[in-house]
């Protein structure tokens, strides 16, 4: 039997090579985004570009922005595309560790999650940025030229982009939740009123100071979380029917000693007379 200091140094080692490869496959798709990466910033701001007024332009105020933005860029979409194989190196190492009825439930939650959060961000690019730039380019007021700088888009592009993934994320925090008997669907539907006031909430925390992005946000989040009370109801059915039941633990024999009882005086007394008796009826009359 291996000592537990080699177990552990063999499982860092374990995932040192994982990430290892996790780093080599990004670097590798992004060496070959690289020769693109003016094009793909370009296809990024394009939600922002076409709202922009007639002569508008972004602007870079730092000096090696215009080279590192759009390489911040090409890396985020060459970590998008390598995901896959990262969440296969994930998913080796931890693996061995899981007992088979949590392997059969965590491959497809890790599917959907990433599913979801590919269609949160796709929600933000074609709905909530056209939506939210054209209002601001309709509010801005006489005279005022509306640019915004290349890095400062790019954050806020990124932060849209984990707030929406991240929203579209609940059905399976419900699901999970459920599964794993921190709460029940029972108590998750009394929590409703609550879950809609913390959706605006969070609404009005991640999204810009207008209702029409807040609402763009609060209103997939509730529907979110409905649909999570209805795949979990299907979840807590089979767990409840696959978990089976354990049989009743046997009862232990009992000891000879528990069934004894002291006799009292008046059976003492009556042993004492039965004995005497059996031995002058067995004691043979001398000759």
């Amino acid at each position: 039997m291996n000592p537990p200091e080699d177990s552990f140094l063999s499982h860092l080692i374990e995932l040192r090579d994982r990430l290892i490869r996790a780093l080599v496959a990004i670097g590798i798709v992004f060496v070959c985004l690289f020769p693109w990466a003016k094009e793909l910033y370009a296809l990024l701001a394009q939600p922002l570009l076409a709202t922009l007024p007639q002569g508008g332009q972004m602007i870079a105020t730092d000096v090696i922005g215009v080279f590192l933005v759009p390489m911040k860029v090409a890396l985020m979409l060459a970590f998008l595309i390598a995901l896959p194989y990262v969440l296969y190196q994930v998913w080796a190492f931890v693996a061995p560790g899981l007992y088979a009825h949590e392997k059969r439930l965590a491959l497809p939650l890790v599917t959907a999650s990433v599913l979801l959060f590919f269609v949160g961000m796709a929600f933000a690019y074609f709905l909530v940025f056209p939506t939210v730039f054209g209002f601001m380019s309709k509010v801005a007021p006489e005279g005022v030229a509306w640019m915004t700088d290349i890095e400062k888009y790019l954050s806020f592009v990124l932060t849209t982009f984990v707030a929406f993934g991240v929203t579209f994320e609940v059905p399976v925090v419900v699901v999970v939740m459920v599964y794993a008997g921190i709460v029940d669907v029972a108590k998750l539907r009394e929590w409703r009123p609550y879950v809609i006031v913390g959706a605006f909430v969070v609404a009005a925390v991640f999204t810009p100071p207008d209702v029409i992005s807040q609402l763009m946000m609060a209103i997939p989040l509730c529907l979110l979380f409905e649909l999570g009370l209805f795949l979990a109801r299907f979840v807590g059915q089979r767990s409840a029917h696959a978990t089976p039941i354990d049989p009743p633990a046997p009862e232990a024999p009992l000891s000879p000693a528990a069934d004894w009882t002291p006799m009292s005086a008046q059976e003492m007394d009556a042993a004492i007379k039965d004995l005497g008796a059996q031995q002058n009826t067995d004691r043979k009359p001398e000759a």
